[in-house]
């Protein structure tokens, strides 16, 4: 499918990997193995009022829509602004309607079409051509020339001045990031995203493809998920590197989960998130339902805690987006003033990267990623973009921050460099 949808302008592919998906304690929130959107019936990509559109989209379409929030769109809810460099130039926000829906589940394929375009005998002979589409031979990905736009020492020093702001009281904690960046280089998007999957599978992965920019994501984390009237929000703080063996793996696990600094993290973050769920929810349906649990991937252990709520009946489901958005593992604490300083000590405009990815069913259901651990592209420029970052707060050290970053980054060298 990943290749087949080279021929359409729209493809959106969300693919679980099963990653955590069975031994999960969650596992009760995790829908489909894979589900992909293809090509755009209608698209939504406005350039101001950007929830009322959407709101406006999903109510009169009452069907799938697959798409995007970018970062930026802070700015709408906000009294916030974003003038760091752009060299990515994505639509702050885009949606669409896609002609094909593919899901699935378990060990079941189901495809959602428009009757009055197909029949049941021509969706079966296009799942025969995507099954037996002849896939093209693995390439070797070698970027070249991967730059950081702000060295070691000018991150150290931003740390430092951040925690001056913790110190002043200004903040509790904040999501600190860096971009690294290739220009004039030429990846194909397709095979790039593959080998990515091979080197970090993870459970909210998304392939997602809008003209010549494309969006090669990695994800861990589960921003926010509505099922039913139920609200799910997943924030991850703590993140720690795999062990050389079982034996280790399990020690860095438990001293993970003891360790004072990363629960702290974890901690605020998750009363930010019951915070912001609280604006849309019924009265007194905030639960935390599990906090600062131990989750591994290939790369790194994970700290992830589930907090849920009840949506208000009298609340739009899109407002449930809103009002948390964006979300509070990549902000800081407060929010508004943590989101200030990022502004001000970052040198990029983080675009896509710390927004979301997912989809709305046609009830009015949703789920989506936070963009992280991934790659960004744009064709029409050859431009190749990733960033990386961590919670400031006070008890952390910026040199350990800064080598965490670059464990964050790993898997992503490992594709872009061969290695």
């Amino acid at each position: 499918m990943l290749f087949w949808s080279k021929k359409f302008d729209h493809a959106c592919i969300l693919d679980s990997h099963e990653v955590n998906q069975k031994a999960n304690s969650k596992a009760e929130y995790n829908t489909y193995e894979l589900v992909a959107g293809i090509d755009a019936l209608q698209i939504v990509e406005p350039k101001q009022d950007f929830f009322y559109h959407l709101t406006e989209a999903v109510d009169h379409a009452k069907d799938w829509w697959f798409g995007y929030l970018g970062y930026d769109l802070k700015n709408e809810i906000e009294e916030l602004e974003s003038n760091n460099q752009d060299e990515l130039y994505f639509p702050e926000m885009n949606f669409f309607r896609p002609r094909w829906v593919f899901i699935l589940d378990v060990d079941t394929l189901i495809v959602e079409f428009f009757e009055e375009e197909f029949n049941e005998e021509q969706i079966f002979r296009l799942i025969d051509e995507i099954d037996n589409l002849d896939l093209p031979k693995e390439q070797e990905v070698n970027v070249p020339e991967i730059n950081c736009r702000i060295n070691r020492d000018e991150y150290l020093e931003s740390v430092g001045k951040l925690k001056d702001h913790i110190r002043r009281g200004d903040i509790y904690e904040v999501n600190f990031c860096q971009e690294f960046y290739a220009k004039d280089t030429f990846i194909k998007p397709r095979q790039t995203y593959r080998k990515l999957m091979e080197v970090s599978p993870t459970p909210y992965s998304c392939f997602y493809q809008i003209g010549e920019q494309y969006l090669l994501s990695a994800s861990p984390e589960r921003y926010i998920k509505k099922q039913g009237k139920k609200i799910i929000s997943q924030p991850i703080k703590g993140t720690a590197k795999r062990g050389a063996d079982a034996a280790e793996d399990k020690q860095i696990k438990e001293d993970l989960f003891k360790d004072p600094k990363e629960r702290a993290e974890n901690i605020m973050i998750v009363d930010l998130v019951r915070n912001d769920l609280s604006r849309t929810a019924a009265k007194g349906s905030v639960i935390v339902e599990e906090l600062c649990g131990i989750y591994s991937f290939p790369q790194v252990h994970q700290m992830i805690s589930t907090v849920v709520s009840e949506l208000r009946e009298d609340v739009h489901f899109v407002e449930a987006i809103r009002e948390s958005f964006p979300m509070g593992s990549m902000t800081g604490a407060p929010k508004v003033r943590a989101m200030k300083l990022i502004e001000r000590y970052e040198s990029t405009k983080r675009g896509l990267f710390s927004g979301a990815v997912g989809y709305f069913t046609p009830e009015g259901d949703f789920d989506f990623n936070v963009v992280i651990r991934s790659i960004q592209y744009n064709a029409r420029n050859n431009y190749l973009s990733f960033m990386v970052g961590g919670a400031i707060t006070m008890q952390c050290e910026p040199e350990k921050e800064y080598d965490e970053c670059l464990l964050k980054a790993k898997a992503i060298m490992r594709v872009l460099k061969n290695v």
